[in-house]
């Protein structure tokens, strides 16, 4: 509940409020109008919530993780070969992702901060500010990690879900007849007799279901069956009844329709209400903090980012992880978004585009996970997805129509993004491909150091390299510059599996190339950080001899220059020239100690 529900359970703040807002744009809310709504929260929680992703989606977990990069990797290795579609599909899903990880801590804590304005009118002026400054703090805090707070995570969204239950039910009497709204048809009523409004209305519905995917990114954190208990037994029938007391609320006094969730309280209880709500809301941006930087190692490890320097915060705890430069990437949005739209409900058109194209990728990946995985007859397959993409589909075209009041932003954070992760795939290829062609194989240069036989010193040198069939550049630049060669040479790369985690016991392979030539392949998950020297004591342990203190890392670093004939428009040479420059070096990123590590530069023309 702590961590993977804060961003659903904080949604009932906004979302009737939001969705009455544009049903009452053609007049007055009837009493029909808000039963119809609110059956529509319901029936979306249950649809979209419940047998989606709690029901069908979880099931496709990856070796027990999830997320759409997971997924993408599952769906991948299920058509046997590398989809180009299903590539493109995840990496449109990991970009989306990122609108959302902006978007979410800035709405949820603006929406919770506003109920001060319900205490006292004093607040009116500084909800802005305030919520500034609870933003700000978060994120400078991400520094010193999330362990020291997170044991306050599960206690705080208990009360907030037992607080919003309570509140909820004891309202329900305010109007009983709001559990028509349990029906259907009341739904599709309201969405038949309302022509456009009722598309309108389905944009603001959809803020209900917004953080249902972190059910799935946050599987391998908690396991599936917890998450499932979580959501059936507490989570969802908190949410139905609160949205039932609100609509019921409305109902017996129209004018509460401006805030219904903080209304619901009496007026003792509006103070503590908001600071719950504000510390609820926290939590729910952390989780979306967490998830960015889970999602951008990922990104990093299957190749669609630069290397970014990466901070493990616990000493017991893989996942909790720091990434300076996400941080203040989401820092410098969020901070964007709360000056720029000033309140939640502006922000609620910037809200729904990611979050619906997202799940429309789940879709489309669970698809050939059932074809190929569950060997689903196909037209069972079709009819299954097909009737996801329906739903989300159609939440995803009323989202569009709020495009020119906000819900550009994260279209454009997610083409960004896209243009980031191509442009870096294209180079890094690009730039392979050269080295590749310049270099010598591996067993070549082994035959011609046999006949020339440079001078050798003692100890083990281990070069670096991303493909070991070709001489490392900085083997090549160390036998040119400095005409010597160690007594024993180890070739080593480093390579990312389309599985989360990778056991010890396939975590390496050695190839003997020569009497002292040898060839290591270490292969890691993409939820793993690549540490190389607890790999290499892993293999001493299995009979691999070497002294570590006689050893001394080789890296290559290249200096990259823009060249006409690269294969690239010339801006996206600059661009992929700037990434690299954001990439952290190999020694903090592979774990190397500092001390045994040689650098041999080099300028190379892309």
């Amino acid at each position: 509940m702590g961590v993977v529900y804060g961003d659903i359970g904080t949604s009932p703040l906004y979302a009737l409020r939001e969705s009455l807002f544009h049903a009452k744009s053609r007049g007055s809310v009837n009493e029909t109008d808000v039963i119809g709504v609110v059956s529509l929260l319901i029936w979306a929680l249950f649809v979209v919530v419940t047998v989606k992703y709690v029901v069908f989606v979880m099931r496709a977990d990856n070796k027990g993780e999830g997320g759409t990069l997971a997924l993408m990797a599952l769906a991948r290795k299920a058509v046997g070969g590398k989809s180009t579609a299903i590539f493109i599909l995840g990496i449109a899903g990991a970009a989306l992702f990122t609108g959302d990880a902006i978007i979410t801590p800035a709405i949820s804590v603006l929406s919770a901060v506003e109920g001060l304005k319900l205490v006292t009118p004093f607040f009116d002026h500084y909800v802005t500010l305030i919520a500034l400054v609870i933003l700000v703090t978060l994120f400078i805090v991400q520094r010193k990690g999330t362990s020291g707070v997170a044991r306050w995570f599960s206690p705080v969204m208990l009360v907030w879900f037992i607080v919003i239950a309570v509140l909820g039910l004891l309202h329900i009497g305010d109007a009983p007849r709001i559990l028509y709204a349990f029906n259907p048809a009341h739904a599709l009523y309201f969405l038949f007799s309302h022509g456009i409004i009722s598309f309108v209305v389905m944009g603001s519905v959809f803020l209900a279901v917004t953080g249902a995917e972190a059910l799935y990114a946050d599987m391998g954190h908690f396991g599936r069956k917890p998450i499932q208990y979580a959501w059936i037994l507490f989570v969802f029938p908190s949410l139905i009844l609160n949205y039932l007391g609100q609509g019921a609320l409305i109902l017996h006094d129209p004018g509460t329709i401006e805030n219904p969730f903080y209304l619901m309280a009496p007026d003792w209880a509006l103070l503590p209400l908001v600071i719950l709500a504000t510390a609820a809301t926290v939590i729910a941006s952390q989780a979306t903090i967490t998830g960015a930087y889970s999602l951008a190692r990922q990104a990093i490890q299957l190749g669609l980012l630069p290397r970014l320097e990466i901070y493990h915060t616990s000493d017991t705890q893989e996942g909790q992880i720091y990434i300076p430069r996400v941080n203040w990437i989401l820092l410098v949005g969020v901070v964007l978004l709360v000056l720029i739209f000033r309140s939640s409900s502006a922000l609620a058109s910037a809200y729904g585009i990611a979050v619906t194209a997202s799940m429309v990728v789940d879709s489309c990946l669970i698809f050939f996970v059932a074809w190929h995985i569950w060997r689903w007859p196909l037209v069972g397959c079709i009819l299954f997805a097909g009737a996801f993409l329906s739903v989300e589909l159609a939440f995803f075209a009323s989202n569009i129509l709020k495009l020119m009041d906000g819900g550009y932003v994260p279209v454009l954070i997610g083409a960004m993004m896209v243009l980031t992760m191509w442009t870096w795939l294209r180079g890094t290829f690009f730039l392979e491909q050269k080295t590749r062609k310049d270099s010598i194989p591996t067993r070549e240069l082994i035959r011609m150091l046999e006949k020339s036989k440079p001078t050798r010193v003692p100890g083990t040198a281990i070069f670096l390299t991303a493909d070991s069939d070709s001489a490392p550049a900085a083997l090549m630049h160390n036998l040119k510059h400095n005409k010597v060669l160690h007594e024993r040479v180890f070739i080593v790369s480093v390579h990312t599996e389309n599985t989360p985690r990778v056991p010890r016991e396939y975590r390496y392979e050695i190839e003997k190339l020569s009497d002292d030539f040898t060839k290591i392949r270490l292969h890691y998950g993409f939820m793993e950080s690549p540490r190389v020297p607890a790999a290499l004591a892993l293999m001493r342990k299995s009979g691999l001899k070497f002294d570590i203190m006689t050893t001394s890392f080789f890296l290559g670093r290249r200096s990259l220059k823009a060249s006409p004939n690269s294969g690239m428009p010339m801006w996206q040479d600059q661009l992929y020239i700037a990434l690299s420059k954001q990439a952290a070096n190999a020694t903090d990123f592979f774990s190397i100690p500092s001390d045994r590590v040689v650098e041999l530069g080099a300028q190379v023309k892309i």
